[in-house]
């Protein structure tokens, strides 16, 4: 015989609702309507406490980013050659030992549409993981993410291949943003539909290199699962 679940705060209400984050069964009195279906008191609470935490806080890291990224793009129009001089290639990083080519890279850019995508997600994805995770733990994710997805590109692509972008490293937040979404139960499927369309379209789009995109992608999810294994509540 099926028993029919009560309110986790009125036991003597029976109810079939139940909250849309931590889904625990709530009864009429303790519903509060949710962009999906309804939350309980605590998860409304627990809304409420991180919003006061983070409201005075800024994404110095995600601006720096951006504003380098930007005066580097700018800087391309005098100096034509910095792609070349400072964008990743497998001879220039493994028989050169040019190195810091895993990072310049993520600052260069191949054109006006590049950089306009990239830092358009950029400031999407990055202000919200940094507010949420505090600048050190958002800039550490960014860089390994980005380092590895620079390394993935010399390593599988033709040696003479320059490759160039922060896609890497934002392939990186996306992967990270999956890990803290699942950790408090949020919904998912925004992030899981991004990430799912921006890796079709580096394997069909010619001339976009998605060994970086896969790369900063595994790289950026699990840095972001060591930090909560550090950090369970992510503080």
């Amino acid at each position: 015989m099926t028993q029919t679940p009560t309110c986790a705060w009125h036991p003597d209400r029976e109810t079939w609702v139940s909250c849309s984050r931590c889904g625990a069964p709530i009864c009429p009195n303790c519903m509060n309507q949710a962009p999906v279906g309804f939350h309980c008191p605590n998860c409304i609470a627990e809304g409420k406490r991180t919003v006061r935490q983070i409201k005075n806080r800024t994404t110095p890291v995600t601006t720096t980013i951006i504003g380098i990224c930007v005066a580097a793009f700018l800087a391309s129009f005098v100096f034509p050659d910095l792609w070349l001089d400072y964008g990743v290639a497998g001879v220039a990083i493994f028989e050169w030992g040019e190195y810091y080519r895993l990072v310049t890279a993520m600052f260069l850019h191949g054109g006006i549409v590049h950089i306009a995508f990239n830092m358009l997600i950029l400031h999407q994805l990055g202000t919200q993981l940094e507010l949420f995770l505090g600048s050190k733990k958002f800039a550490l994710i960014y860089f390994v993410a980005g380092i590895a997805g620079s390394f993935a590109s010399a390593t599988f692509n033709d040696a003479y291949t320059v490759s160039v972008g922060a896609s890497g490293a934002i392939f990186g937040l996306m992967g990270a943003y999956f890990v803290v979404a699942k950790s408090i139960r949020f919904d998912t499927s925004y992030i899981v539909g991004m990430i799912g369309l921006n890796l079709v379209i580096g394997f069909i789009v010619p001339n976009i290199d998605w060994h970086a995109h896969l790369g900063g992608l595994l790289a950026g999810a699990a840095m972001a699962g060591v930090i909560h294994k550090v950090f369970p509540s992510w503080g």
